[in-house]
């Protein structure tokens, strides 16, 4: 029963609500890259559309079928992506990747609204969906940087 309770815990009115409120919805017409990442332990599945002026996103959309938590996530990454570079983007990925796993530091802003994700930690068979729209994200600006380099 404990294990139930804590799942319960972990839906917070705050997470719920992220879900409820995901920026940037939709597609792209003309993206520079795109990146569908699937979780294979529960089906979620992330699209990422974004472009890129000057090693910066410049416009994004996502197409998010996730659990809450993944919809959280996708919330807070929404909400924070453009305007940032492809290091600041792998440096949260990473740093939320390290926070679920390790209890380490929450990611820098303007991603630290992901810290209400901690308590995810204990329960790794969320870890996937959580990390999918930043996964999605860093592959999509390792292709568009490959694209323009080409």
């Amino acid at each position: 029963m404990s294990g139930e309770t804590d799942l319960i815990k972990l839906y917070s009115p705050r997470i719920l609500a992220l879900a409820t409120d995901i920026p940037r919805l939709g597609r792209l017409e003309a993206p520079d890259a795109t990146c569908k990442k699937r979780s294979p332990l529960c089906g979620s599945t992330v699209t990422v559309d974004l472009t890129v002026q000057n090693g910066c996103v410049t416009d994004y959309a996502q197409d998010v079928k996730a659990c809450a938590l993944g919809q959280a996530a996708a919330a807070v990454v929404g909400g924070a992506i453009v305007g940032r570079s492809q290091k600041d983007v792998v440096a949260a990925r990473d740093a939320l990747k390290e926070m679920l796993t390790s209890d380490g530091a929450a990611p820098a802003a303007p991603f630290d609204e992901l810290e209400i994700l901690r308590p995810a930690g204990s329960f790794r068979n969320r870890h996937n969906s959580i990390l999918l729209t930043l996964e999605a994200a860093v592959e999509a600006l390792q292709m568009a940087q490959t694209m323009r380099s080409a």
